[in-house]
Formats: C-alpha cells, structure tokens, sequence
C-alpha cells in the first residue's frame, strides 16, 4: 500500500519559513546571536551629556561608537571619540586635534599644532570677529607616541569647566558614527 502524499504547502508558507521550519528556526537562532554578538563587539551606544560638544552635538542626543574604527588605524585629527574615564562606566565624547609627535597649546582661544594654527571649521562661527570668545590659553606641550589631545568644540565655556587634555591611545573607546 502506498503511503498518502501530504499536500504541497502554500506559497505564502514557503516564503516565510521554507519548506523545513527547523532548519529555518535553528538557521535564525544562529543569526541572531551572530548578529547580537557582532553588535556588542563592534557598536557602544552613547549618549551626550553637557554642552561641551555643541554646537556640532547637543545635549540628550543618543550616538554610537564604532569600537573597531581603531583596530587597523589610529585616530585621526577632526575624529570625535568616546573616551573611557579610568575606573568609571562613563564614556567622554571628545574631539581629537593634537596627534602623537606634535607640539600643542592654546594662545588666546586660537589653537597651534607645531606652532602653526588649526583650522577648525566645527567650531561657533566667530561673533563681532572673535572666534573663541572664552580665550584659553594652555601652555606647550610635546605629545608622546600614543597620546593624543582631545577637546570638545563648545569653546565659549570657560576652561574650567571644559574636561580636555592629554588622553591615552589604550582609553580610546571608538570613532562616533555619523548619521
């Protein structure tokens, strides 16, 4: 005697599921923790807290770091970067502007790479003709192999109140992604 045929399944069913549903069930299992894991390893979320960044990212808004930008390549001038504060589960959102090997400082708001100043286009256009109205001064210093220096573009505040400085390669989280 023969056994019966089951009928053929719809199309719509073999679209969705095809035509094992536990290949497709394990098959998806697997992509989704592929993907959950590639996500945790490759993209932090940050959020921006403060003012220090604006103008070019505000208070509130929600960011992602890509953690792998740095794994063949250093940071770059102009990158803004998630810094890991010792000890903390904190992440800063900076802008790199000093690399390893150069000269920094601050004269009057204006920025000096090797004694010539940086161009940063990033910044508050300047008002009545002053770029940087709160006129940091910081004094020279010499950036060694994987130090970098990093600020954040709301230059107006008083420096006081700006975290900025020397930052070492191993705290650098990531590169922001842009949208």
């Amino acid at each position: 005697m023969s056994q019966p045929i089951d009928p053929p399944a719809p199309w719509w069913q073999v679209m969705a599921i095809g035509r094992n549903p536990r290949t497709t069930l394990v098959r998806l299992a697997i992509t989704l923790v592929l993907v959950f894991i590639g996500f945790r390893v490759s993209i932090q979320p940050i959020l921006v807290q403060g003012i220090s960044m604006q103008p070019t990212y505000k208070d509130g808004q929600r960011r992602f770091l890509n953690q792998l930008a740095y794994r063949f390549a250093p940071p770059q001038r102009g990158d803004v970067i998630g810094i890991r504060e010792a000890g903390k589960q904190v992440l800063l959102l900076k802008r790199v502007i000093g690399l390893p090997g150069e000269r920094f400082r601050i004269v009057q708001g204006t920025v000096l790479i090797n004694g010539e100043p940086l161009e940063e286009p990033y910044l508050l256009p300047p008002t009545n003709g002053v770029r940087n109205p709160a006129r940091w001064n910081v004094p020279e210093v010499r950036l060694e192999e994987g130090e970098h220096y990093v600020i954040g573009d709301n230059r107006s505040m008083r420096q006081d109140d700006h975290y900025f400085g020397i930052v070492a390669r191993d705290r650098i989280v990531g590169r922001l992604m842009n949208p």
